[in-house]
């Protein structure tokens, strides 16, 4: 059996502790039960590296390599509520990273393309997908540009702090489209969490939801 194979064992133990994870969200102010059911069904720990299952299913960032993190529970859970994700709607989501928050979205039945500029993490998490039951179209490229010849999309989600909003990423967003995104702070201190509503007339309306820190969203693609 490899390696990826074997983890994604799911067992009894795994799920009790999504559970408790689910529960610690829900305490913390997470309302949308789809977005809890998400978090429920997708098994985080696969994402990992450590075979310490406990940490996988704790409220903190972890690094995967590549200079990259996967994003606190909390986080992913943050951005896929902002996001209002219905079934069916294309996803937009740049920075792949461990994949996780793009099987949260799949598990709520969108359809998910992604983008990840490393390419090693690229083909380490491409690997992990094809191995788990949810559906996510992945490519390797300049999150930047987005992916003009799929859109345009009815959400682009952005899972690295932003130095601006990229008028690319705009352009492929639907009127009535949502994109959350977080930006980086004047003082260079972190991220505003924002939510942009593309309005009838082409603008954005905007809304803030507080403060995160994120590894920077860069332009071109690398190899480590």
């Amino acid at each position: 059996m490899c390696p990826i194979m074997m983890a994604i064992e799911d067992n009894y133990r795994h799920k009790g502790l999504r559970k408790q994870l689910v529960d610690l969200l829900r305490s913390g102010g997470i309302h949308d039960e789809k977005v809890l059911a998400a978090i429920n069904e997708v098994p985080r720990h696969v994402f990992l590296d450590s075979s310490f299952v406990e940490i996988a299913y704790s409220d903190q960032a972890f690094p995967i390599g590549s200079g990259q993190t996967i994003s606190q529970p909390r986080t992913v859970a943050v951005q896929t509520e902002l996001l209002k994700v219905e079934r069916g709607m294309k996803v937009l989501e740049i920075g792949t990273g461990s994949g996780y928050q793009a099987c949260v979205l799949a598990a709520m039945g969108a359809r998910v393309f992604s983008i990840e500029r490393q390419r090693n993490l690229y083909f380490k998490t491409k690997e992990i997908l094809e191995a788990l039951p949810f559906r996510v179209k992945t490519f390797l490229g300049d999150g930047f540009n987005g992916l003009p010849t799929y859109a345009p999309f009815d959400r682009i989600i952005v899972t690295a702090g932003a130095p601006d909003i990229a008028k690319a990423l705009v352009n492929q967003l639907k009127t009535g489209g949502i994109m959350v995104v977080p930006v980086d702070n004047p003082d260079g201190q972190g991220q505003t969490m924002l939510r942009l509503t593309k309005t009838g007339d082409g603008l954005l309306s905007k809304e803030e939801f507080g403060e995160y820190k994120f590894v920077p969203m860069l332009h071109g693609t690398d190899n480590d």
